[in-house]
């Protein structure tokens, strides 16, 4: 019988009952060949994936080597190295060095000053017992009425004079002639010592 032939009844038999049916059949019988086939394409996809993450890793752990010995270099060479003296920082060598040689000085200054009367000091000798005397102020610096004063610059401690006694006046102008003797401090001080005596 051709298909014009069949009526629509037939049509819809084969449509609705055998169509679903050969495809059940055909499915049983190709299904264990579509599992193999999908688990080889997914097998090879997942072996090529762990291949490329294998040679990612590897690669990065090169990498990550190569970075760590050169730092390693860098840090061996930085340490090894003579360490660079920082110039904002004094050395406290000299003042320890002119600390301790203030007291073996002060004998041979007075010997000096007690034989000045027979012959005329030296320029050498005149130029020692200056720098005796500058290495002994007469107050300290904790002991002036400033702050912090052998940190601050002339100008922050001309600004802090005015308000200043005449004794703390003194004070100041005894020890900073005594040290740094830094001209614009000393005028200052002279200033204001000859207005509060006026």
């Amino acid at each position: 019988m051709s298909e014009d032939a069949k009526s629509p009844l037939e049509q819809a038999i084969e449509l609705l009952v055998y169509a679903p049916l050969g495809l059940v059949l055909t499915a049983r019988d190709e299904l264990p060949r579509l599992i193999d086939k999908g688990r080889e394409r997914v097998t090879g996809q997942v072996a090529m994936a762990k291949m490329m993450g294998q040679f990612a890793v590897a690669q990065g752990q090169k990498e990550a080597e190569k970075v760590v010995k050169q730092a390693t270099e860098t840090l061996a060479g930085v340490t090894g190295s003579r360490p660079v003296p920082n110039p904002s920082r004094p050395s406290t060598a000299p003042s320890t060095a002119a600390t301790s040689a203030a007291p073996s000085t002060a004998p041979a200054t007075a010997a000096t000053t007690a034989s000045s009367a027979a012959s005329p000091p030296s320029p050498s000798a005149a130029n020692g017992s200056a720098v005796s005397a500058a290495a002994q102020p007469p107050v300290a610096d904790n002991d002036l009425a400033i702050p912090g004063y052998g940190a601050l610059s002339a100008s922050q401690v001309v600004q802090r004079l005015a308000g200043l006694s005449g004794a703390e006046l003194e004070a100041v102008r005894a020890y900073e002639a005594a040290t740094r003797g830094r001209k614009t401090i000393l005028h200052r001080v002279e200033q204001l010592q000859a207005a509060a005596t006026a």
